[in-house]
């Protein structure tokens, strides 16, 4: 069930693959017993004995589960962020610092900006995503702003780099 290549489908989701329909039934049965919200932190193994506060595991638990679990693209400082405001943030001990880092740029206008963040809770109760397998009543016009703008034939808005090759290679 690991293969990414399984060519079983959903009939109903013909994009799904196996792999794919076994993270959406997981997040599914979480959600659904999930009964303080979406919002809710998932509890790992190592929350129970956390003395740090506000409840949050300590600078190293997290240092070590991330090491265990996550993937190793990046050998990232031993600092451990919790909340973001403006161009501060904060880590698990509650010691404040300066985002000089913005995330390479990603949010080069501050932490939770209340424009931003409110344009994004007002999409998502709208419409949260559409996949390119359907048209939506935003990207048209989106694309036509976006090459104007730039003096350009077409765009091709993405979140990653996988999307320009396989495009190009179409």
């Amino acid at each position: 069930l690991s293969d990414h290549n399984t060519v079983s489908r959903n009939p109903e989701h013909p994009q799904d693959t196996c792999h794919t329909m076994m993270i959406k039934s997981a997040i599914s049965t979480y959600l659904r017993n999930n009964k303080q919200g979406v919002g809710r932190r998932l509890k790992s193994s190592a929350a129970a004995s956390s003395n740090a506060a506000h409840g949050s595991l300590s600078t190293q638990a997290c240092i070590d589960l991330e090491e265990k679990y996550g993937a190793h693209n990046y050998h990232p400082l031993p600092v451990v962020l919790t909340k973001g405001k403006g161009t501060r943030v904060w880590d698990v001990d509650g010691k404040e610092y300066f985002d000089f880092l913005s995330a390479y740029s990603a949010v080069n206008q501050g932490h939770c900006h209340p424009k931003i963040t409110n344009a994004l809770v007002d999409q998502a109760q709208t419409l949260t995503l559409t996949s390119r397998a359907f048209h939506n009543d935003a990207l048209g016009e989106y694309c036509e702003f976006v090459t104007n703008y730039f003096g350009m034939d077409r765009v091709l808005p993405m979140n990653t780099g996988v999307e320009g090759g396989e495009t190009a290679v179409k």
